[in-house]
């Protein structure tokens, strides 16, 4: 008892020191440069920080030496120290912009980064002790600005960190700052000047003077709310981007090489209370984008209205090299456009599915009226191959086994009876096509999907149960054997349920962010094909129970016929023989099982068409 309790006080104590340790306790810090944000998973602190950041000079020339002094305050309550921090000098005119560079007082606690390719214009921390004062030196550039403004992201614990905090502008002797950029909504929510759009964007022109992407395919921005509109042009040098949706938190589009997410240049038009905030960045993988620190976005303009986001921008073609993780727009990628909610300026997992376009695109090429999905090819298959499996093949397969055994007396097929192979084929097909689209899933996703709700969990079961038949078919015993009756109760018990989950399944599949078909008439359709087994294998049953004899009806005909001269009647009886009773069985099975067929490929087609549309 006394070492389990140790046990868990040590991996208690892990838990808690590994919020600290996971996220750049060695402040190794680049990848926050741009948006000084710590990839901590967790929302800054916007209260006022319990921090000063001072320098000992208001003015400078090029090549100056400023102390910067980061140190708690005096009068701050909880902690009294920090352990993390980063500390950058900007253009107080364009705080996209890092100006300048540093020099260390204390190595020991602080240490020299490269941002935006340029060594030294950064300093972090060079572990998680605690701190109460940092100081640094920054040397003014040949080319500085008329006005710097010094920015200090710090954290006191992995939980209670402030981003991107304003500190001291100090100015250039001699020269009249420019205005500076505000700062709205959160701490660390930088906002660039922009001009408010003073109309709607339209489809006028799509495909023939500017190239566009539109869902639903063909919609108009301007008098359709729900439409998501992406359009681009060539202006010389630079390209016209203009993208439209309804959010309630960011719309934004994506050039990506492939279909898959990650590695790709994005671009973000972020509401962020009355006003939006026009944004590039970059995703590795499926993680929250990293903003850009460099001011790539020209002509910048926003408009919200009735719910819908709209912004525009231009971009040049081709950016400088330190421009890193930024594509060139003279050739051909696939497009991406999505959207979700942000809270504070920070974006949120978009809300469906990304629209991709179906084919790669050069931004700066020929206009074109561009097609998209938002359900990607390995998904539509997934679906696809289930619904057939578990609504056609498998649904024939138990009626061929259950009703048609005494058809067919006469014919085989390599040996065995026909009813028994028919039945065979159709459930080793079944078996194959939910294998494959058992597969595809986690070939997409690259692993298991965590936000599919309780829909993978059922479709493991349903293949385990799906591979559990054919083996339990494999040790079935003699038909005459005294336990057949158990194999028999185990394989239909096993068929039954694995059909019954199977169905459930596909109804929770079909609205799944990565392949939702149109709602509600697509739930009508399916909830259609399984009424249509039900009342198919309803007719079978209670025929072969013999409250719908057919063909005993034949027994009971009476033909009467008239003598020419004679008002008497002769009743004859009409007695069919045992095959003719046969045989009119046999037809009327064949005639229900037609109908139900036909039936059942009807609805899969509407199902499957749909799935190739979305």
């Amino acid at each position: 008892m006394e070492v389990l309790m140790k046990m868990w006080i040590v991996l208690l104590l892990l838990s808690v020191c590994s919020e600290t340790v996971i996220c750049y306790s060695d402040g190794k810090v680049e990848v926050a440069c741009g948006d000084m944000t710590p990839q901590h998973g967790h929302e800054p602190i916007t209260k006022n920080p319990p921090f000063n950041i001072t320098t000992d000079k208001s003015q400078f020339s090029p090549g100056d030496k400023i102390k910067v002094t980061l140190s708690m305050a005096s009068s701050s309550e909880g902690k009294h120290y920090f352990k993390g921090f980063l500390i950058e000098a900007r253009n107080a005119g364009n705080l996209n912009e890092i100006v300048g560079s540093f020099k260390l007082i204390d190595p020991e606690i602080s240490q020299l980064l490269t941002c935006d390719s340029k060594e030294g214009s950064a300093v972090s921390h060079t572990g998680k002790s605690h701190k109460t004062e940092v100081q640094v030196i920054w040397v003014a550039p040949s080319d500085s600005p008329s006005s710097v403004q010094f920015l200090v992201t710090v954290a006191q614990g992995y939980k209670e960190y402030w981003v991107k905090s304003p500190g001291p502008v100090v100015s250039q002797n001699g020269v009249a700052p420019p205005p500076q950029t505000t700062f709205g909504g959160s701490i660390g929510a930088q906002t660039t000047t922009s001009s408010i759009l003073s109309r709607s964007f339209t489809s006028e022109g799509c495909g023939s003077m500017k190239s566009c992407l539109r869902d639903p395919e063909g919609c108009d921005p301007q008098n359709d709310t729900a439409c998501h509109f992406l359009s681009f042009r060539a202006l010389g040098s630079s390209v016209m981007f203009e993208l439209s949706g309804p959010a309630e938190g960011y719309v934004s589009f994506a050039l990506s090489q492939d279909k898959w997410m990650g590695k790709d240049d994005v671009y973000l038009c972020i509401r962020d209370t009355d006003r939006v905030e026009i944004k590039a960045a970059y995703v590795s993988g499926r993680t929250h984008p990293v903003y850009s620190s460099q001011n790539i976005l020209k002509d910048t303009a926003w408009r919200l209205s009735d719910g819908v986001i709209q912004c525009s921008f231009r971009r040049d073609i081709i950016l400088p090299p330190e421009n890193l993780n930024r594509f060139s727009l003279d050739q051909i990628y696939y497009l991406f456009m999505a959207h979700g909610r942000a809270e504070d300026g920070r974006t949120h997992r978009h809300d469906r599915q990304p629209l991709i376009s179906t084919y790669q695109t050069k931004i700066t090429g020929p206009p074109e009226d561009l097609i998209g999905s938002r359900s990607p090819l390995l998904m539509k298959y997934h679906g696809a191959f289930m619904l057939i499996a578990w609504t056609s093949t498998v649904s024939a397969g138990v009626i061929m086994a259950r009703y048609f055994k005494p058809n067919w007396p006469e014919r085989n097929i390599l040996g065995q009876k026909v009813w028994f192979q028919l039945h065979r084929m159709l459930m080793a097909l079944t078996v194959l096509l939910t294998l494959v689209g058992f597969v595809l899933p986690f070939m997409y996703r690259g692993g298991w999907s965590k936000r599919a709700g309780i829909h993978p969990y059922l479709g493991c079961v349903v293949m385990a149960l799906a591979v559990i038949q054919p083996v339990m078919a494999l040790f079935r015993p003699a038909p005459d054997a005294s336990r057949r009756y158990i194999f028999n109760w185990m394989h239909f018990g096993t068929g039954t349920a694995a059909q019954v989950v199977a169905v459930v399944t596909i109804f929770l599949g079909i609205h799944q962010q990565a392949l939702s078909l149109p709602a509600p008439w697509s739930t009508g359709v399916l909830a259609a094909i399984v009424v249509w087994f039900v009342l198919a294998d309803l007719v079978l049953e209670v025929h072969q129970r013999g409250f719908l004899p057919i063909g005993k009806y034949f027994k009971n005909v009476k033909i009467y016929t008239e003598h020419i001269n004679s008002d008497d009647k002769e009743e004859i009886l009409f007695v069919p023989d045992e095959n003719e009773t046969y045989n009119v069985e046999s037809f009327f099975k064949n005639i229900v099982l037609a109908i139900y067929l036909c039936g059942n490929l009807g609805f899969l087609t509407v199902l499957l068409w749909t799935i190739s549309a979305v």
